[in-house]
C-alpha cells in the first residue's frame, strides 16, 4: 500500500516541463531511493511530492487525501522533509533548531511536552549532534549542520520522511551512519524514507525500491536488483557499467564505469 502517490504530474520551471506526466506510487513501510543524472529532474519530484514546489497538472497523493488541499500542519504531522541545502536563521543554536521539528505537534501556545523533550534529545542523541546542543548552527561544519537538519527531521517524528541528497558534505564513515540510521528507522520503526542519492551503490545498498530517471520521465523502477542493470544503467546515465554483486549484502553494485562512446551508441541503435 502506497502512503504517497504522484498521479500523471508535469512540474515546469518557466516555460519548461521538467517533469511530464509522471506517476510513481512510494511503498509504504520501504526505503525508496530515487536515482538519475543531473538536471533529470529527481529533486523537482521529490520537492514537488513534499508540497514545496506546485505542479503544473497532476495530483500529488497523502494517506489518500489531495496535498494542495491538506493544511500544512496537518502535512507536517505525516511527512518530514530535508531541502538539499537548508538554511538556518543566523544565531540559531542546535538546540532551537531541532526543537522546530516538534512545531506540528504542539499546541497554539507553543509549549513543549515532556514527549517534545524526549524526542529532541533522542533525534540528537542517534544523530550524534548532542555535544553541539549549546553552540550555533552557522559555526558548525558541513558536515555536522547536516547531521543537525537530520535530528530535526527525525524529532518531527512522521511515518514518511524525504531526504534531497541527505550525505551531501559527509565523509565516508558519516555518510554511512546516516543511511545505516535511516535504514534502521525504517527496519526497527516502519518509517516509509524516501531519498535522491547521486551515489548508486548507496542507492542499490540501502534501497528496497529504485526509481531511475531521465530526462523528466521514470525509465526503470523496481527493486535494486531489477533497476542496476547493465542495459538501464546505459540508458538512465549514457555509461558501460559492470555490474557484479555486494559480497556481504548481495546488493547489486556499480564496480566500474566507461562513458558510452557515441559509435557505441549508433551502432546499439542499428540492433548490432
Amino acid at each position: 500500500m502506497s502512503k504517497l502517490h504522484a498521479e500523471q504530474v508535469t512540474i515546469s520551471y518557466g516555460a519548461a516541463d521538467i517533469v511530464r506526466d509522471l506517476t510513481v506510487d512510494i511503498p509504504a513501510g520501504k526505503v525508496t531511493t530515487i536515482i538519475g543524472p543531473n538536471g533529470c529532474g529527481k529533486s523537482t519530484l521529490l520537492k514537488t511530492m513534499a508540497r514545496l514546489k506546485e505542479a503544473k497538472s497532476g495530483a500529488v497523493y497523502l494517506n489518500g487525501g489531495v496535498i494542495q488541499k491538506m493544511a500544512t500542519k496537518e502535512i507536517a504531522k505525516q511527512m518530514a522533509i530535508l531541502p538539499q541545502t537548508p538554511e538556518a536563521p543566523s544565531g540559531l543554536t542546535v538546540y532551537e533548531l531541532i526543537s522546530y521539528g516538534r512545531f506540528p505537534h504542539q499546541s497554539g501556545f507553543g509549549t513543549m511536552t515532556a514527549h517534545d523533550r524526549e524526542m529532541i534529545e533522542w533525534s540528537m542523541d542517534v544523530t550524534s549532534v548532542s555535544e553541539f546542543r549549546n553552540r550555533e548552527v552557522d559555526a558548525l561544519s558541513g558536515g555536522q549542520r547536516q547531521r543537525v537538519w537530520i535530528a530535526m527531521a527525525l524529532a518531527q517524528e512522521t511515518e514518511l520522511i524525504l531526504l534531497d541528497e541527505p550525505t551531501t558534505y559527509l565523509d565516508l564513515s558519516h555518510q554511512l551512519e546516516v543511511l545505516e540510521l535511516l535504514q534502521s528507522l525504517n527496519r526497527e520503526e516502519h518509517r516509509t524514507i524516501v531519498m535522491v542519492l547521486h551515489d548508486l551503490n548507496h542507492a542499490a545498498r540501502f534501497a528496497d525500491y529504485i526509481v531511475a530517471m531521465r530526462n523528466g520521465e521514470i525509465v526503470s523502477e523496481g527493486t535494486p536488483n531489477a533497476v542496476m542493470t547493465k542495459g538501464n544503467l546505459r540508458e538512465v546515465f549514457n555509461i558501460d557499467a559492470e555490474i557484479v554483486q555486494h559480497p556481504r549484502s548481495g546488493k547489486p553494485i556499480c564496480l566500474t564505469y566507461d562513458l558510452v562512446k557515441s559509435s557505441q551508441l549508433s551502432l546499439a541503435g542499428t540492433g548490432y
